[in-house]
């Protein structure tokens, strides 16, 4: 009876790939099988001197910085991203936050991070949208690093202009002010992972990255679902 159920909700409700757009397997959950296996996975998170990294390079003391896919316009990562975000597909936050958990545990230099935190929204923007991406994200990602994340700890302060289209320096601008800490016992003397949907300039990161480093003991790792070259 449940599984009639489930077909006749799948007829109704296509379930489709979020990447690609065609109809999944019943074996298959949020990605297809091709596109699991085909998205521009990066090998950032084994490449100290890779792209990411190097935006913050003079910047913050960053022990890490990575991306899992390659953002461009007109393709598979961006469909994903923008369903993720605009669509209300947390699932897809979940699912590659998981996938990319799997290579970091595996990572000798994030296998001491013992908090995630998502770069958080504006209360009133979560409210309007439902949920922060960034919270799917790190939910994926503590789910298969073994470790907590949390979205009360960092917390943004005033609600910014998009990000969308600004100038470097301009982005650096319009966040340098706008993140604070809560409960700051939680942080101190920890490795964090500090996470966010794209990584285009770093300059949300690095804002961020700035009122977590005040703290005592406080290390910083980074990681994007994408990075926008």
């Amino acid at each position: 009876m449940l599984h009639l159920l489930s077909d006749l909700v799948n007829l109704v409700y296509p379930q489709v790939c979020a990447a690609c757009g065609t109809g999944l397997q019943e074996q298959e959950q949020t990605l297809c099988i091709g596109c699991e296996h085909t998205l521009p996975i990066t090998t950032y998170h084994i490449e100290p001197d890779n792209p990411v990294a190097k935006h913050f390079w003079g910047r913050v003391p960053l022990k890490n910085a990575s991306a899992l896919y390659l953002y461009n316009k007109g393709e598979r990562v961006q469909q994903l991203i923008h369903r993720l975000k605009y669509k209300g597909w947390k699932e897809i936050g979940v699912k590659v936050g998981q996938i990319y958990g799997r290579l970091l545990a595996n990572t000798e230099t994030y296998r001491d991070i013992s908090l995630i935190l998502p770069v958080p929204l504006h209360p009133d923007k979560k409210i309007q949208r439902g949920y922060n991406q960034s919270d799917c994200f790190a939910q994926g990602l503590s789910e298969t690093m073994k470790i907590p994340w949390s979205d009360s700890i960092l917390v943004r302060k005033l609600n910014t202009a998009t990000q969308t289209k600004k100038a470097k320096f301009a982005r650096w601008e319009n966040v340098s002010a706008v993140f604070a800490v809560e409960q700051p016992q939680r942080i101190q003397n920890k490795h964090i992972l500090l996470v966010d949907d794209v990584i285009t300039t770093g300059a949300t990161i690095e804002a961020c990255a700035q009122i977590l480093l005040q703290y005592e003991g406080v290390t910083l790792s980074a990681a994007g679902i994408a990075h926008a070259m």
